[in-house]
C-alpha cells in the first residue's frame, strides 16, 4: 500500500520519523550507489547527539513519557502537609527528572573510492538539528565541510523547528531540500508543500563527472511499500504538528478517504 499524499507524507513526521530517517537513508544510498559506481561508493555513517531537550518532542517524537524519566531510584523526603490554621501554604513535591537521550542520526556518505575521500554529504535533518542546542554544532558542521570542499544535500522533510539554512528568500513552504557545492558561494533550494511531488534533485560529484540523480519521491515510497507504515498510521486523527491550516487539512481528508 502507498500513502495516500502525492508526496511527503506529514504523518510519518512523528514518532515514525527514527525509523524513516533510517530507512530513507539506506534507500537514498541504494538508489545512488548503481550511477555512481564503480567509481565512487555510497556509504552510511552515523553521529551521535545528546538531546538535552527530549521533553519538546513528547508526544511527537517520543511519544512515551516513561522513558525519558531518570531510572535512578532516589528517596524521597516525606512531604509536609500544611496545618489547618495555616491553609494556604504549598506542598512541595519533587517531580521526576527529564533524561537527555542519544539520538544517532545517519548521514549518506558519497566517497571517492580510489582514494576514500569524501565528496558529497547527504544530510537527512533530525528534529534535534533544528532546535537548541543542537542546531549550532549542526551548522557548525555544514560549515566545517563546505570549508573542506565536501558538497552538502540537505534534505529537510520536517516541519517543526528553524531551518538550519536562513536567508530572506528562502521559501514559505513545508519542506525544503537545499545544495551547497564544494566550489560556490550559492545554494539550490527546491521549496514544495505537502500537496506537492517531491523533487528530483542532483547530487554531484568531482568536477570532471555529471551529476548523479536523487529521486526523492521514489526513495519516500519504497520505504513506505517496504515498511507497511499505513498499519502504524491512524489517518483519522490529525497529523503530527505544527498544525496546518483549515484548507490543508481538507485537501488531506479528501486524499485520504480516495484510499478507504
Amino acid at each position: 500500500m502507498t500513502s495516500p499524499f502525492p508526496g511527503m507524507d506529514p504523518y510519518l513526521e512523528g514518532y515514525l520519523w527514527p525509523d524513516v530517517h533510517n530507512r530513507l537513508a539506506n534507500v537514498v544510498a541504494e538508489l545512488l550507489a548503481p550511477q555512481i559506481s564503480p567509481k565512487y561508493v555510497a556509504r552510511i555513517e552515523l553521529y551521535t547527539v545528546s538531546d538535552t531537550l527530549p521533553q519538546e518532542e513528547i508526544g511527537i517524537m517520543y511519544p512515551d513519557v516513561e522513558v525519558l524519566k531518570n531510572n535512578t531510584k532516589t528517596q524521597e523526603p516525606p512531604l509536609s502537609y500544611p496545618s489547618h490554621h495555616d491553609k494556604l501554604s504549598p506542598i512541595t513535591i519533587s517531580l521526576p527528572e527529564i533524561q537527555a537521550i542519544e539520538v544517532r542520526i545517519p548521514v549518506v556518505e558519497i566517497k571517492d573510492r580510489g582514494n576514500n575521500q569524501l565528496i558529497t554529504a547527504i544530510e537527512i535533518l533530525s528534529p534535534v538539528n533544528k532546535r537548541t542546542p543542537g542546531l549550532i554544532p549542526y551548522r557548525q558542521k555544514r560549515q566545517t565541510l563546505h570549508s573542506i570542499g565536501v558538497h552538502i544535500l540537505e534534505i529537510d522533510l520536517l516541519r517543526r523547528g528553524t531551518r538550519p539554512f536562513n536567508h530572506p528568500l528562502l521559501p514559505d513552504q513545508h519542506y525544503i531540500v537545499s545544495l551547497l557545492r564544494a566550489e560556490g558561494a550559492e545554494t539550490d533550494i527546491w521549496g514544495f508543500d505537502v500537496q506537492d511531488l517531491l523533487p528530483v534533485v542532483p547530487v554531484p560529484l568531482l568536477a570532471d563527472d555529471p551529476d548523479a540523480m536523487l529521486d526523492l519521491g521514489e526513495a519516500m515510497n519504497i520505504i513506505y511499500k517496504r515498511s507497511l507504515y499505513h498499519l502504524s498510521i491512524d489517518y483519522s486523527n490529525l497529523p503530527p504538528n505544527p498544525p496546518f491550516t483549515e484548507k490543508e487539512l481538507d485537501w488531506m481528508r479528501k486524499e485520504i478517504s480516495k484510499q478507504s
